[in-house]
């Protein structure tokens, strides 16, 4: 439901042209971090995320202070160990504290290769500038209720539910976009 984003995404790995970091904001539940993984795992060329040690996910609002952070400023001294790219995702990132962005920000100012930031936000706004024009900005839209009345009916397949398409529609209008509601 996010073609725009993947779209580009996409064009921008097959070319090799990889951000060193990237803003993902928009809605909850429309795929930011979900993104962030799958995007983490494709440019690695892995199938599961979860079990790779140099795709680091953080969550903002439960590690937000300087401490995490200078964590991370120590680890990026390090290459990745087993693939091509050290990912850091830090989802909520509008949590972190200002302390926490100052120390980020030494990070981004002189970003050490083959380690790339995707920050995940419902709330952009809160995004300190210094850090947002290091960023490569993607904006998700709410997904359409024809996209989730899709993915829905899909899911129920392979789970052998068998679902009336009403019931699906009704699901979808009622997730007001948000695909993971729904």
């Amino acid at each position: 439901g996010q073609d725009h984003i993947t779209q580009t995404l996409k064009n921008a790995i097959s070319m090799d042209r990889l951000a060193q970091a990237f803003l993902f904001s928009g809605p909850r539940g429309v795929g930011k971090t979900t993104t962030a993984r799958v995007l983490a795992s494709t440019i690695n060329d892995i199938k599961n995320y979860e079990k790779c040690l140099d795709i680091i996910e953080l969550d903002g609002a439960s590690n937000r202070g300087i401490d995490e952070i200078r964590d991370i400023k120590e680890s990026v001294k390090f290459p990745p160990s087993s693939v091509k790219y050290k990912v850091y995702i830090i989802d909520e990132a509008h949590m972190l504290t200002e302390q926490a962005f100052n120390a980020l920000l030494k990070t981004l100012e002189e970003p050490p290769d083959k380690v790339i930031f995707i920050l995940a936000t419902t709330e952009s706004h809160k995004i300190p500038p210094t850090i947002l024009s290091r960023c490569q900005r993607y904006d998700f839209a709410r997904i359409t209720t024809d996209v989730i009345c899709n993915r829905l009916d899909e899911i129920c397949k392979v789970e052998e539910f068998n679902v009336e398409i009403d019931a699906l529609t009704l699901i979808a209008n009622l997730s007001n976009g948000a695909l993971r509601d729904a």
